[in-house]
């Protein structure tokens, strides 16, 4: 009976050990939040350029020349985007929200919406949010770097996250040595193989999201200026973003869309732009999913709207990058938990 309660003793103080680490673990954890955040960044960097290592290496071409091409070509792809869709976009929203009230007096005729739309722009000062876009531009606009520095934190975590990342990209198996280090013994192996299957399901996300969204975009941007629809750049981008809601993306993005039309070109216009995103719907529904998208299963749409969410109210644009790997990484561990809790199951019936 001693030694029986001896043992108790012994598990008592080891779980209070245990549960004092734990809380120092979540409370350094808090205090270096921002360093933990350019890691993960780093992390999920560093695996997104692996695929290009692993076809140069199947080419004989040296890693390092591989990985420095990625990076340029990457920072000349982001040089793009910000210098001819980034800022022409900033641009349009303002002129968007500073003709926002005359788009809503079209609808004063009708008691019922003059009263909705009237409510919201006597909350909603346009000219101010107007301004303060303008400001916005006018300061992305100093150059790139300092956007950079701007969406990543400051010019401390803008250039670690670009070392770090470079770092565990140009070495073989850089992100599985990193997590070999800071992982105990006894679960460096699980760790391992989660990331690995947790790394390909967001691969595959990333493709069919993004090949989504440029088609989309594309194909609405053509169709606006073809029926010459103010804004066409906004409403193209908008589409494309709200393809990542399911079933009620579509029907969002197109309701801007119709109310533009109709200002500035009556109920025939509005008319076509409704037709014309009813078409794409089609095209997308029949032709983009079942060739594109059907195929790439990663993170289902809701998951990954609930993690942008969630990791843009937590932590930002930072956030916002880490969300969907971190969302994958639980859902694999989720599935692995109810596959061991299922093996459980059959082993105490048999």
């Amino acid at each position: 009976m001693r030694e029986s309660e001896n043992h108790q003793l012994s598990i008592t103080t080891g779980s209070w050990v245990r549960g004092i680490l734990l809380i120092l673990a979540v409370i350094a954890l808090f205090i270096l939040r921002d360093l933990v955040l350019v890691i993960l960044v780093s992390i999920v960097i560093a695996s997104a350029i692996e695929p290009a290592a692993v076809w140069a290496r199947k080419k004989s071409i040296p890693r390092l020349p591989t990985i420095l091409s990625v990076y340029v070509i990457i920072g000349a792809v982001c040089a793009g985007l910000f210098y001819f869709l980034f800022l022409p976009l900033l641009g349009e929203l303002s002129n968007f929200v500073t003709a926002f009230p005359e788009y809503t007096k079209t609808f004063a005729s009708d008691p019922g919406l003059s009263n909705i739309f009237g409510s919201v722009t006597s909350t909603i000062s346009a000219q101010n949010i107007a301004t303060q876009i303008n400001s916005l531009v006018a300061s992305l606009s100093s150059g790139l770097f300092s956007s950079a520095t701007f969406f990543f934190g400051g010019i401390f975590s803008f250039v670690l996250i670009i070392i770090l990342s470079f770092y565990l990209a140009v070495q073989e198996d850089g992100v599985g040595k990193f997590l070999r280090v800071v992982t105990p013994w006894k679960q460096e192996k699980y760790i391992i193989s989660l990331w690995e299957r947790s790394k390909k399901k967001i691969g595959l996300w990333m493709q069919g999201q993004i090949l989504l969204a440029v088609i989309i975009l594309v194909l609405v941007y053509l169709g606006l200026l073809l029926v010459g629809v103010e804004h066409p750049l906004l409403l193209a981008v908008s589409a494309g973003v709200f393809e990542i809601i399911p079933l009620f993306g579509p029907i969002l993005a197109a309701i801007p869309a119709i109310l533009v039309a109709f200002t500035g070109g009556g109920m025939s216009q509005a008319l076509i732009v409704a037709g014309l995103f009813v078409i794409v719907q089609q095209f997308e529904n029949q032709l983009i999913y079942p060739l594109v998208v059907k195929k790439v299963v990663g993170v289902p749409p809701m998951v990954s709207i609930l993690a942008l969410l969630i990791g843009g109210q937590l932590a930002g644009f930072l956030g916002v990058v880490i969300s969907v790997p971190v969302a994958a990484v639980f859902m694999e561990l989720l599935g692995d938990l109810e596959r061991e809790k299922a093996t459980r199951a059959t082993d105490l019936t048999a």
